[in-house]
């Protein structure tokens, strides 16, 4: 649902090997729901996904990419979700908020985190797209048992230098499970956004890999991703038609 007044400012592309259009190139109102422009918003177009396995979403305030970031809608596809904006919280019941009286735990040694440390997932033994992990990150033993307990997972929203300040400013999260993905795919992104490693994916894609193979239910990746899908083609659309509106003469 829109938010704010509608903007009518000159479109502008943000340089670069692949040229990103930056918020005011849109005009319209915000959604409150999912942060996008009108002209990005899928809410409508998407179903809630009734999920077991709770997701908290820690964005760091710095955090720019408003425009492909998928935070808001990862938020909002997911029953048991929360974004939270901020630097550092005292525990994860204090991360939660309201959610912490929806979720089967607020310990957070029921928990777990994407890992952000050095193991890359070649590195990892074929046949599984989802490690649980030690800290030194490598995989516990009984993978089907370490992850059937997780009661929710933490993803940390922002760049590379972000996250790792999001992990080092909430010692709680070093209580968590540590968890590993490595995707048989890259990132539906693409070539609008190179990621330093292969197995990097959008906040979405990386809630929707772990919590589908945790729940064991493909169908909730399928569900996000298309979501997804839906808003990286109305983007290339609006860039497809930016691009030609400033071709002109």
């Amino acid at each position: 649902m829109p938010s704010r007044q509608p903007r009518h400012r000159r479109p502008r592309v943000s340089g670069g090997q692949t040229k990103i259009l930056r918020l005011e190139a849109f005009s319209g109102a915000i959604c409150a729901r999912c942060g996008k422009p009108a002209a990005l918003c899928v809410c409508d177009e998407v179903a809630t996904v009734d999920n077991r396995v709770a997701v908290l979403i820690l964005q760091h305030p710095q955090e720019q990419d408003k425009v492909l970031g998928t935070a808001g809608l990862t938020a909002r596809q997911f029953a048991k979700a929360a974004l939270r904006v901020g630097l550092s919280w005292p525990s994860l019941a204090k991360a939660l908020g309201p959610m912490a009286e929806r979720v089967a735990s607020s310990d957070p040694r029921r928990w777990a985190t994407l890992h952000l440390g050095a193991v890359r997932a070649e590195a990892l033994p074929p046949g599984r797209e989802l490690f649980a992990v030690d800290a030194k990150g490598a995989p516990l033993a009984g993978q089907d048992s370490a992850l059937s307990g997780i009661a929710g997972i933490v993803l940390f929203d922002g760049t590379w230098s972000q996250a790792k300040t999001l992990w080092w400013r909430n010692p709680w999260v070093l209580k968590t499970q540590r968890l590993v993905l490595a995707p048989k795919r890259p990132s539906r992104y693409g070539a609008l956004r190179r990621e330093p490693r292969r197995e990097g994916l959008s906040t979405l894609e990386a809630a929707a890999h772990a919590v589908a193979r945790i729940e064991g239910r493909p169908e909730i990746e399928t569900a996000l991703t298309a979501g997804f899908d839906r808003m990286l083609a109305k983007y290339r659309a609006a860039r497809g038609a930016q691009s030609a509106e400033s071709a002109q003469p």
